[in-house]
């Protein structure tokens, strides 16, 4: 069914009871939800926010804009800027949305709003960060839109002011690597080893993708350099190449190789372990995050949602490279294989 015969379909079936509607509208767009019908969500979107009374409609609208724009459609403004190179131009836009934010999605004693994109997060974030509040999602993803925010300021030449800045959007996604793994370079920015190192252990606790792993590693790799332990940073580089090989970690250890004044040796796994732990740090994947990835999959194939099933299954087999996992998935998508299984999608990141 196209949207409009969605929107008509549901429209039939109101009343004149405004609770009832809302209680119909709100368990069918479940439903499509579900279904992964997206136009069938914004048909009972539509049809919710039209029965809610004026005033309740005049309050969704005070908090979700700003100056008569949509909060995510300010954000899309500040990114062109950005990539317009007009980072001074974005800068105070991006301020008056932050400060939009703090004020509107603030914390209470009882509730807290949390930014988290999908179920994958949801459960990852509420057991490595048990709550005692009741989390809100909220209706934009708020991590990000602060990460700009920071960002901007670390590129205008203000770095310090970024720091409780990515630390409020952590708070919003504490699972989101993207604003930590930009806190890391805060702390690159200002030679900061110490905070660079305790940032990227967290960012290991949480990755779920080889690419994300290696990110880390790779950042570790830059700090002993520039703290001169050349030997450790020469592993870690090792162990991000391991992880997926980026392009640019050659020319970060040929760079290591010239300052340490001979050829970098390569490390047995057992080396890399006894390095790893100097640093308080484990080579591979929290098990944690394996577990719900894989509890995810098996949830999703138990209710036949292969779609979802896929993306976790996908998700369990680059962090696990089980042949089991893999071949579950090429049931299901043959070319699969062909297309490469390895996730190098830097969100999660």
């Amino acid at each position: 069914m196209s949207y409009d015969e969605i929107l008509a379909e549901l429209q039939s079936k109101l009343t004149d009871d405004i609770q009832e509607n809302d209680r119909f509208l709100r368990k069918e767009a479940e439903r499509f939800a579900r279904e992964k019908n997206n136009d069938g969500v914004k048909a009972a979107g539509q049809l919710l926010v039209e029965n809610m009374p004026e005033e309740e409609v005049e309050e969704i609208k005070r908090i979700t804009h700003l100056d008569g724009v949509r909060l995510d459609v300010m954000h899309k403004q500040i990114v062109e800027l950005i990539e317009k190179h007009s980072a001074i131009e974005a800068k105070p836009i991006a301020e008056r949305l932050y400060k939009k934010i703090t004020v509107e999605f603030k914390e209470t004693e009882k509730a807290k709003f949390v930014s988290t994109r999908n179920p994958f997060e949801d459960n990852l974030m509420q057991i490595l960060f048990k709550q005692d509040k009741t989390l809100n999602r909220a209706p934009f993803d708020l991590a990000v839109y602060i990460t700009t925010y920071a960002y901007i300021l670390t590129e205008t030449g203000s770095p310090y002011d970024a720091i409780p800045i990515l630390k409020r959007a952590i708070e919003f996604n504490p699972v989101d690597c993207a604003p930590m793994f930009e806190l890391a370079e805060v702390y690159k920015l200002l030679a900061n080893k110490r905070r660079l190192l305790e940032i990227t252990r967290d960012t290991i606790k949480i990755a779920s993708s080889p690419v994300t792993l290696a990110r880390c590693y790779a950042n570790v790799g830059y700090a002993l350099t520039d703290s001169g332990d050349y030997d450790d940073a020469s592993a870690f580089y090792q162990a991000s190449v391991m992880m997926y090989p980026h392009k640019m970690i050659p020319h970060e250890m040929r760079h290591l190789s010239q300052l340490k004044g001979t050829p970098l040796r390569q490390y047995t796994n057992e080396e890399i372990t006894k390095i790893f732990a100097k640093y308080e740090m484990k080579f591979g994947f929290n098990p944690e995050v394996i577990r719900v990835a894989s509890e995810l999959a098996a949830y999703y194939l138990s209710e036949k949602d292969i779609p979802n099933a896929l993306n976790t299954l996908k998700m369990t087999y680059n962090m696990t490279r089980d042949e089991n996992i893999k071949n579950i998935i090429l049931k299901y998508e043959p070319n699969a294989e062909k297309n490469s299984l390895i996730n190098d999608d830097m969100n999660n990141n």
